[in-house]
C-alpha cells in the first residue's frame, strides 16, 4: 500500500520516543511505501480534487538521519491507499479546517484515520462527558459561580483549559480555596472560555495511566505516568516517569465498553487516560505511548496498530 501520513515537521520527530516514527517503520517493515506531508501541504482548489504535496520517505535505521527523502509529489489523496492523520494537538481553527479538507477527500474515495468526523465529534476532554458512568465528578462551564460552587462541594478540585495537551495550564485547589479566584480568572478569561473542573482523584499518585484501544480491542498493557516531585501532574511532557504495567480488571472493562463504540465511530486508535476507576479523557488525535509499553514490556504495540490498518483497508474498499 502507499500510505499517507499527515503529521507535524519529520525533522522535529524525536524518534527514541514517537509514536508515528514506530508506526511508520512497522509499515515499511511489511512492505507498504511511506508518504509524508503536513496539515499546511493539503490544498483544495476549485474544480479539483483535495490534494497534497507529500514526500515518499525511506526510513533508513541511523538514528541522526532516519529518513531519506525518495520523491516528493502532489497527488489527489484519494490516490493513496490510506491517510493515517497523526497531526499533534493543539486542535485549533488550522487543525479544524484540516479535518474539513480530509472529510471532502474522504467523499472523493480517499480512505482516512481516524475519521475526521469522528476528530471534530470527539474533542478530547469533552469526549468523556458522555459516559457519566465511567468518569468521577466533572463540570465544564464559563461560570465563576458553578466552578465556586463546585469546589465547595468536593473540596479538592482539578481545573484545566479544554484545549490544553501534555498538562499544560493544569491547577490542583484544595479545601482551603487558596488561589481559586485568581485561577479562575486566568483560566475562564471573565467568563470568555470555559473551563473543566474535576474532583481531585488521590490515585493520581499510582500514575495517570494511559490505556490504548486499537482497532476496537485494548492493548494488554498500559502505561502509567506517575507524578515526580511535588507535580501533580503524570504528563509525561510535564516530567512524569512512564511505567508500563498489565491492565487492571477495570482498566480492560472501560476499554471493553468503549471500544465498540468508537471503532463503529471511525476511530481506529484511541488513547483512554484512566486515573484510579475513572476515565479523565479520551485522546482521538495522535494517541502515543507505543515505543514506551514496546521497550517495557514486549508487547508489540506498532504491530497491532498496523495490523488493524490492514484489516480496516481490506474490509472498506474504496468508492469513487
Amino acid at each position: 500500500m502507499n500510505i499517507l501520513f499527515v503529521a507535524d515537521p519529520l525533522e522535529s520527530f524525536k524518534i527514541y520516543k514517537d509514536t508515528t516514527f514506530v508506526m511508520m517503520r512497522e509499515l515499511q517493515s511489511r512492505g507498504h511505501q511511506i508518504w509524508a506531508c503536513e496539515p499546511a501541504d493539503i490544498r483544495w482548489s476549485r474544480g479539483e480534487r483535495v490534494r497534497g504535496g507529500a514526500r515518499h520517505i525511506h526510513l533508513t535505521g541511523q538514528p541522526d538521519t532516519w529518513f531519506e527523502v525518495r520523491a516528493t509529489e502532489t497527488r489527489d489523496l484519494r490516490d493513496f491507499d490510506v491517510v493515517l492523520m497523526r497531526k499533534d494537538p493543539p486542535f485549533d481553527a488550522e487543525y479544524f479546517y484540516s479535518t474539513h479538507l480530509l472529510s471532502q477527500a474522504e467523499r472523493e474515495g480517499a480512505r482516512v484515520l481516524n475519521k475526521p468526523a469522528a476528530l471534530r465529534d470527539h474533542p478530547e476532554k469533552l469526549a468523556i462527558m458522555e459516559f457519566p458512568d465511567l468518569i468521577g465528578p466533572t463540570l465544564v462551564t464559563r461560570q465563576a459561580a458553578d466552578i465556586r460552587q463546585f469546589h465547595a462541594e468536593h473540596g479538592d478540585i482539578i481545573l484545566k483549559p479544554l484545549d490544553g495537551m501534555g498538562g499544560m495550564g493544569i491547577f490542583r485547589v484544595g479545601r482551603d480555596g487558596l488561589n481559586l479566584g485568581s485561577i479562575i480568572e486566568t483560566l475562564n478569561q471573565n467568563g470568555a472560555v470555559s473551563v473543566m473542573v474535576q474532583r481531585f482523584l488521590p490515585e493520581i499518585a499510582e500514575g495517570d495511566k494511559r490505556v490504548l484501544i486499537i482497532g476496537g480491542q485494548p492493548v494488554p498493557y498500559c502505561l502509567a505516568r506517575i507524578p515526580q516531585g511535588g507535580e501533580v501532574r503524570g504528563n509525561l511532557a510535564a516530567g512524569g516517569k512512564g511505567v508500563a504495567r498489565p491492565l487492571s480488571a477495570r482498566d480492560r472493562e472501560i476499554a471493553e465498553h468503549l471500544g465498540p463504540i468508537l471503532i463503529e465511530r471511525g476511530l481506529l486508535l484511541v488513547g483512554v487516560d484512566v486515573i484510579g476507576d475513572c476515565v479523565t479523557e479520551i485522546n482521538v488525535t495522535s494517541p502515543t505511548c507505543f515505543q514506551e509499553i514496546h521497550d517495557q514490556t514486549g508487547c508489540n504495540v506498532p504491530a497491532l496498530y498496523a495490523d488493524a490498518v490492514e484489516a480496516w483497508v481490506a474490509s472498506h474498499p474504496k468508492v469513487f
